[in-house]
């Protein structure tokens, strides 16, 4: 490399009044010249004796100032030209790389450059990654990649969306994350058989999956482009709603997507007592510091021995009496723990009166919420249990559910997920997990089954193929050890309070204050290659988001496809052999 390329195209100079360490250096700006929040820049010296070392970094800060003025009315002085002044800008740099590896600080005067084309990816460590997985484009409009291999378990798992509600578009960003894993190669092969199950907590925003968004325009198309994506819906989308209240059908509780690829949720009476599935009727924060909690371990526990499968419907018999509906358990584990005669059967020894009212209390007041989930009342012929095995992306619709009967789903499902995992006994294909109020189901204080789930998800996950992609309004709600586990942190839109949080430290104060401002489709991302977040935005959606967005319903596979499809959902999307072995 000559001195010319050295100093091609300069925008400042290291500067010399403030001090330059190996991890942070100003720059000033020469005349003419300009520089942007999350520019990145490189800078080179000679070190005697051990060659030329480049210093690569992203701008972190820009100032602006009159040099030669006192007080704050030289301004009007100097804009009239009546006082000599110059106008300076200089930037902050952070150092990301550092090459060979000499920590030695820049040299005042040394020339400052814009990072073009390899050096901007060495700088930000995306020649280092074997799998980039697109995660928007940079200030520049360049494609900013994520280091897959923390996302997918190989060095670290789990995704962290912090923002407010309506405006830092969180569930948007977790799924255009999840298009980018299915489309952008990075699985290879293992694509067709990575499964994601998304949990819909909002209105009917994501039973449209597989809708294209007529919305979407040719610039959008070409933001997909740029990172290499299809600008495409999902392919293949399986709905699990809850059934409507009151009916006896069991009819899927959906007023907008209709078809074969929506499925009523419920589980059995014998499903609910086999699986003791009661802990999950007491998922609230404030439960597990109730007396009556002690109950419910005790309580599961005679069901499962006591509870007999009648019928093909689901029902049980428990102590003699047949229980076809919720409405019937609640009456009888009544009568069974009021009578003095058969309350020791149910309860530890100890137990006082005032706490079993208080756990009955809690299950009458269940009866509206859980009455139309668990039941043993419906044809069982055709049912298809809750789980992953329909499609690519299953979405668990319980947006309409009372809280109560959210916590139910997302705890039963949670729990069956990570025991079909752990019984498979490898952690290929992945499960993709999006869920949404993450701070509601993992509070900080407290202790809940659900709770205690999503911990062993952000535990152990990694090693079973299960990846946590959490959303939130309020990170510092969170359990601490669930978003310390996640590798990847994302921050949109904050609230002033919450953006001055420890668990916002990975933001530079400049990133912290940008966040206040922060429009919808703009988020800063934090990953382990780099020390630094980085501003990405990411491409409008191209799956549709409501039904009025929503274009021409998927195709039904016809003739000898529909066959295949039959027997595998995923036949249509798995390729023949010797085609690329890309899925899509």
């Amino acid at each position: 490399m000559t001195t010319d390329d050295v100093t091609r195209d300069p925008v400042g100079r290291v500067l010399g009044t403030q001090p330059a360490s190996p991890l942070t250096f100003w720059t000033a700006l020469l005349p003419e010249q300009w520089l942007q929040l999350d520019d990145v820049v490189v800078t080179e010296r000679d070190v005697p004796g051990r060659g030329r070392v480049v210093t690569s970094g992203i701008v972190t800060q820009v100032e602006a100032r009159h040099e030669g003025a006192t007080f704050a009315s030289d301004v009007h002085l100097i804009a009239d030209g009546t006082l000599p002044a110059e106008v300076v800008e200089q930037a902050e740099v952070t150092v990301t790389r550092v090459e060979p590896e000499l920590y030695v600080p820049p040299t005042p005067g040394a020339a400052v450059r814009r990072a073009e084309a390899g050096e901007r990816d060495a700088a930000l460590h995306f020649d280092a990654m074997e799998r980039q997985l697109p995660i928007g484009t940079g200030r520049d409009g360049r494609p900013v990649f994520a280091n897959f291999d923390f996302v997918d378990g190989t060095k670290g798992a789990h995704v962290s969306i912090s923002g407010i509600s309506g405006v830092a578009t969180k569930t948007s960003y977790a799924l255009f994350l999840l298009h980018s894993v299915f489309t952008s190669g990075v699985l290879g092969a293992k694509a067709a058989n990575t499964k994601a199950m998304v949990y819909c907590v909002k209105g009917e925003d994501l039973l449209y999956l597989d809708y294209p968004n007529t919305r979407l325009t040719p610039e959008a198309e070409a933001d997909y482009a740029l990172l290499g994506l299809p600008a495409t819906p999902f392919r293949s989308v399986h709905v699990f709603a809850p059934p409507r209240p009151g009916d006896p059908s069991g009819t899927p509780a959906v007023t907008g997507r209709q078809g074969g690829a929506v499925t009523s949720m419920f589980w059995t009476l014998a499903e609910f007592c086999r699986d003791e599935m009661l802990p999950f009727c007491f998922a609230d924060a404030e439960d597990d510091r109730a007396q009556y909690t002690l109950l419910i371990g005790q309580v599961a526990a005679r069901l499962k021995r006591e509870a007999v499968p009648i019928g093909d419907t689901g029902a049980v018999q428990v102590a003699g009496h047949t229980v076809r509906t919720w409405e019937d358990l609640v009456r009888l584990l009544d009568a069974e723990l009021t009578d003095d005669a058969t309350r020791s059967g149910w309860t530890p020894g100890a137990t006082a009166l005032g706490s079993v009212n208080a756990f009955l209390r809690r299950l009458h007041s269940s009866v509206r919420a859980l009455g139309p989930l668990v039941r043993g009342d419906l044809d069982l012929r055709d049912r298809v249990p809750v789980s992953t095995s329909q499609a690519q992306v299953t979405v668990v619709d319980i947006h309409s559910l009372p809280d109560r009967a959210q916590r139910f789903v997302v705890g039963t499902t949670l729990r069956r997920q990570l025991r079909d995992k752990e019984a498979s006994g490898t952690a290929d294909p992945l499960t993709f997990i999006v869920l949404d109020e993450l701070n509601k189901y993992a509070p900080r204080e407290g202790s809940h089954p659900i709770k205690e789930i999503l911990l062993d998800v952000a535990e152990r996950g990694r090693s079973l193929g299960v990846v946590l992609v959490g959303a939130q309004q309020t990170a510092s709600e969170v359990e601490r050890r669930i978003v310390s586990n996640c590798a990847i942190r994302v921050a949109g839109r904050l609230d002033p309070a919450e953006a001055g949080r420890p668990e916002y430290g990975y933001l530079p104060p400049s990133q912290r204050q940008r966040a206040l401002l922060a429009k919808p489709g703009s988020m800063f991302v934090s990953q382990p290659d780099l020390p630094v977040p980085l501003a990405v935005g990411f491409p409008f959606p191209a799956w549709a988001t409501r039904a009025a967005e929503a274009g021409a319903p998927p195709e039904a596979p016809t003739g000898v496809q529909a066959s295949k499809v039959a027997a595998d959902p995923f036949a249509r999307f798995t390729p023949d052999r010797g085609d690329d072995p890309a899925p899509f």
